[in-house]
């Protein structure tokens, strides 16, 4: 089992400000992490490329791509925000850049079979960013991208999206519901996208479904594994199942841990460890066992190492 990590240093260099919690201190726990567990040692380590800019009108309108480019600030200039909780500084561009980079040279990686699986430990996240608009940290979505772009180089037939960040991934939502039925004209069912998240909690305005392509799986403030795992069981696993998905992505969130300020639910890295093993499953059975795996939240230093380290044995079958 061939598992890859797929970073760049520049990612840590973007910056929201002093004492914000999405920094690149998340990076290094992870590394650090990495580096203690030996897993080091295991898993095969590649520098992201930016990605080609093309490629993100997969996810999203050129006019917003535009939008972010033109205003990015260089050395010496002010921060801009390109939307709620999204502020760019002089190295953020080059940041998001190999951030989606990460995630398309992961899809390279995995369907060449260099890997079996992958890990973007990259930042910016993305799961927040919509169609048209930045927010919540997120300034491209990475994995729609990603996930648009191994349907088009690739021909896959039926990708699925999975995100088990205590956010609701509203962005990833708005681009399969909304917009990537128009990307191709065969794109209509090709996508299944399962997202758990607290609930009410930003960004609050989510509707549950059980109906694809779309599967949100609401968490209530108190939930802690065993009802994380049972939600799981009967939500997600029975539309995976039935989508037979060729490819899994995950949106890798690990602020629902227990240790993490940023939320209330209750998990551990032992519950990151099994939603890890069922979807392994899952690609096992339908898709060659390929999973491309993205770095969205987690803000507690130490618990998200232990996590990011738990979730890749996972992939490993450790």
């Amino acid at each position: 089992m061939t598992v890859g990590i797929i970073g760049h240093y520049k990612c840590g260099e973007h910056d929201m400000g002093e004492h914000h919690p999405e920094n690149g201190k998340r990076l290094t726990a992870i590394s650090d992490q990495l580096i203690r567990s030996g897993l080091d040692y295991v898993v095969r380590q590649f520098d992201a490329k930016p990605i080609d800019k093309s490629l993100l009108s997969l996810a999203h309108t050129q006019e917003y791509i535009d939008f972010v480019i033109k205003n990015a600030p260089n050395e010496g200039e002010p921060s801009f925000s390109v939307g709620e909780d999204a502020l760019m500084n002089s190295k953020t561009l080059t940041s998001t850049l190999l951030s989606a980079g990460a995630a398309v040279d992961a899809v390279d990686l995995v369907m060449s079979e260099t890997l079996t699986s992958a890990f973007c430990a990259s930042r910016p996240p993305g799961h927040h960013a919509e169609h048209n608009k930045g927010m919540g940290f997120c300034f491209f979505n990475n994995v729609a991208i990603a996930a648009a772009y191994a349907r088009k180089k690739y021909q896959l037939k039926r990708v699925a999206i999975v995100d088990f960040d205590v956010h609701h991934g509203n962005g990833t939502e708005d681009i399969i519901r909304n917009h990537f039925p128009v990307v191709d004209s065969t794109s209509d069912g090709a996508y299944l996208f399962c997202s758990s998240y607290q609930y009410p909690f930003y960004p609050f305005d989510i509707q549950q479904s059980d109906t694809p392509p779309v599967i949100n799986t609401p968490l209530a403030a108190t939930t802690k594994g065993e009802e994380f795992r049972k939600a799981i069981t009967e939500h997600w696993l029975p539309a995976l199942n039935k989508f037979k998905p060729e490819m899994i992505f995950i949106s890798a969130g690990f602020d629902a841990h227990i240790e993490d300020d940023m939320s209330h639910v209750s998990l551990t890295e032992s519950d990151y460890r099994w939603v890890t093993d069922e979807l392994k499953t899952i690609a096992e059975e339908y898709a060659n066992g390929r999973i491309v795996s993205l770095l969205e939240g987690g803000y507690n230093l130490s618990a998200l190492g232990r996590s990011v380290v738990a979730h890749i044995n996972g992939l490993i079958g450790n």
